[in-house]
């Protein structure tokens, strides 16, 4: 099945709906705008980069002229607009609100609230903000998706370093802080209906492209064939928004998480004793962040 038949079969009309996405100017935030906004969806972008995001804003609009779209400054790593963002969304929430962005092989630092900045952008940041709107969501009968990763699959937890920051391989790194988020969002689920989790397998993106040049040169286009775009792996975050998923459970492609159109797959890669100390961990963040006043 291709993809706009795919999008037919299992999508409706957004008109009238809002969806706030962070990491909407990447390779897959990009064809998901495009999705949404082929489906009548009011966006809301959550970057970064003003400049850039207002670019693609105006880029949307030349595909789609109705499209009703602005954005709102989210830097993950800055704490200060994490919190802003919150605050505004709890003031006008969305329908939808889609945790994309991510960071992989960046530089690492501690962030003005204490944390490694990897960790922070791929778990602290969003963990806070779905722990603060999830009332609001699940009164207003909203969808929070948030994307995973395989690469949970590389690190277990170690409470003697939870943040990894005695780790230098990236694909550690990164893999422990999407586990994290995976599961203490599973720990939240309770209803199967406000949380979901979606992770598109493995596509040609900013993460993706973290080799040296020579090398990503040599195989950029291999990874093209290979691979899934852009395009077709975002189908698995449109079946986390409007599918429902028991604890554990993700939307992804069916194939060895990595080629097909997207199916519910339930997770077993966590046992449940470590999934409840993550789930602590989470909780324990959350309560350091507000009593400090951060």
């Amino acid at each position: 099945m291709k993809t706009d038949a795919w999008i037919k079969q299992n999508m409706s009309s957004m008109l009238g709906k809002t969806v706030a996405i962070s990491g909407a100017t990447g390779g897959i935030g990009q064809e998901l705008c495009r999705h949404l906004a082929s489906l009548g969806a009011t966006l809301l972008l959550l970057d970064r980069n003003s400049e850039r995001s207002n670019a693609w804003i105006e880029k949307l609009r030349s595909e789609f002229p109705a499209l009703n779209a602005r954005h709102l400054r989210l830097d993950l790593a800055d704490f200060e607009t994490v919190r802003s963002v919150t605050e505004e969304l709890l003031a006008s929430p969305p329908d939808f609100l889609i945790f994309n962005a991510g960071a992989y092989h960046v530089p690492r630092y501690t962030t003005s609230i204490g944390h490694d900045n990897v960790f922070q952008i791929n778990f602290v940041a969003p963990y806070y903000m779905v722990r603060t709107l999830l009332p609001m969501m699940k009164e207003r009968g909203g969808r929070i998706v948030a994307v995973g990763s395989i690469a949970h699959n590389y690190s277990h937890i170690d409470l003697s370093d939870v943040e990894f920051l005695t780790r230098k391989e990236s694909s550690k790194v990164y893999g422990n802080a999407k586990r994290f988020l995976m599961f203490s969002l599973f720990g939240l689920n309770g209803d199967g209906k406000t949380i979901t989790v979606a992770h598109p397998g493995i596509t040609l993106t900013n993460i993706t492209a973290h080799y040296p040049k020579l090398i990503y040169a040599i195989i950029k286009h291999p990874m093209k064939v290979i691979f899934m775009s852009p395009r077709r792996a975002s189908l698995s975050i449109l079946a986390a928004m409007v599918q429902d998923a028991d604890k554990n459970e993700w939307f992804g492609p069916r194939l060895f998480d990595i080629w097909g159109l997207p199916k519910k797959k339930l997770l077993k890669t966590c046992p449940a004793d470590e999934a409840e100390k993550i789930c602590e961990q989470a909780e324990k963040i959350v309560k350091d962040l507000t009593s400090t006043g951060f």
